[in-house]
This record gives structure tokens, sequence and C-alpha cells, in this order.
């Protein structure tokens, strides 16, 4: 381990040999970061943490705190980051309550930029791109490959669809949908997140399909149960709807149409 003469690094923590810590950065006892990751300069790590490997910390973040949460009452609980991730400078990423499971979960290879909060209880997946000050009540689910736009507000139990966008400085009270374009306050689906899709190297003959379905989801003015019957009947049996239409059945906050 390589760190700084001004870091304070709990005795008990558990740091892999090529972790490097930056100046006046303090790490508790109960903390574990493994192989090449780096903690940048007043960063504050705390709690039962467990980092992965390959992971950038930046300048002032706090990492692993108590939930914001007046239900919380001291019990144990617990962050769990992956491999690969790029945290900027000033994030906040809270543990988990005994009511959402115990555990905040942030996954792999995700670009989180600074001045984001993730709150209690969240589960972020795989390739998510989160932009500048977006903030993430308890609770909240983003899918892999998710992209959330600067400034962004996302209601507790909100839950963001794999490969959907939320544009900018959006207010998201409902469930958004896999593979859509949702903005707005509050937001609401727009299109099809074509740009994302094509990124993602998915084949325009699925994107056309996806497009199909999200004009008859959202943009027909049926209600959602006779959308989905619609997607079903008139919409080829591929992959991309089933889960497209699976979500919509399962959203428990509704979708933000």
């Amino acid at each position: 381990m390589k760190s700084a003469k001004t870091a304070i690094i709990h005795p008990k923590a558990k740091l892999a040999h090529s972790v490097e810590v930056g100046h006046y950065a303090v790490i508790d006892k109960d903390v574990a970061i493994g192989e090449n990751t780096r903690i940048g300069h007043h960063c504050y790590i705390t709690g039962n943490t467990a980092i992965g490997k390959n992971c950038r910390i930046f300048a002032g973040s706090i990492i692993g705190e108590i939930p914001q949460d007046l239900k919380f009452k001291g019990e144990k609980s617990f962050l769990k980051i992956g491999d690969n991730n790029v945290i900027r400078e000033f994030v906040t990423i809270n543990r988990g309550t005994k009511e959402g499971g115990g555990t905040t979960i942030v996954g792999k290879d995700n670009f989180i930029m600074a001045y984001v909060h993730i709150a209690h209880d969240c589960r972020i997946g795989n390739n998510t791109v989160i932009s500048n000050a977006a903030t993430f009540a308890g609770h909240v689910y983003i899918e892999d490959k998710a992209t959330i736009s600067g400034l962004v507000a996302i209601h507790q139990f909100v839950r963001v669809g794999k490969l959907a966008m939320i544009g900018g400085i959006s207010r998201v009270m409902q469930d958004i949908p896999p593979y859509s374009l949702a903005v707005g306050q509050p937001a609401s689906v727009v299109s099809l997140n074509s740009v994302g899709l094509k990124r993602a190297n998915m084949s325009i003959e699925v994107r056309n399909i996806l497009k199909r379905a999200i004009k008859i989801l959202f943009k027909s003015g049926l209600s959602t149960a006779h959308a989905v019957e619609k997607v079903e009947e008139e919409l080829p049996e591929i992959p991309e709807i089933a889960y497209l239409v699976d979500f919509v059945k399962s959203s428990k906050r509704g979708i933000a149409i």
C-alpha cells in the first residue's frame, strides 16, 4: 500500500498492497479496498464498506456514511462497490438500512461524476453514466447502461431501465422504462433513446421495433394495459420487447408516461 504521510488509515482496515491513498484521506476500520484502487486526497471512507479493484475515487468524496433516514437507529449495514468504477469529486454514497435489506450496491464500470448523491439501499448496475449533481433518494434502482444527466433528482423506489436516458434537470417521480429517453418536471417518456442504442451496437432492425413499441406504449393514447396488449399482439417476440413489456407490467410506482 502506498499512502501519503498525512492519510489516516485504521490498522484494522483491509487495503490491498497496491492501493494508493492521498493526503488527508481517512479510512475507518471496517473498510476493505481491492487492488490498484486509488483514493484521492481528503476522502472519507467509513462503515462496513467494500470497494473493488481498479477504482478511482477523487478528492473530497464521502463513501459509506450512515443513511440520511430518520428510521435508521444505528443497526449494522453495508455498502458494496464493484470493480473499475470512477467516482469523481465530492460524491456521497450512503450505506443501507434494515428496511431496504441492509446494503447499498454499486456495480462495476460505472462513471459517477462530481457531486452525485446515492442514498441508502440504492442499486446501481454496471456501465452506467451518472452526471454531475444527480441525486438519488433511497431505494432507487438504476439498471445496466443507463445514463442519468446532470441535476436529475430521482424519487424513492424509482426504477430506471436498461439503456434508458434521463435528460438534465429532470424530476423523476415514476419508473423510466428501458431503451427510452425521458425528460421533464415531472419526467415523462418522449422517445426511444436512439443515440444510446446505436452506441450500444443494437441493430437497426431491433431499434425500429423498439421505436414502434415506445410509440404504442407512450404516445398512442391507449391505457397502459391496452397498449401492452397491442405491443404483444403486433410486434415480434424478441427479447428486448419481452423485457420492455415485463418492466411495464411489473412497475410498482407506475411508468413516467
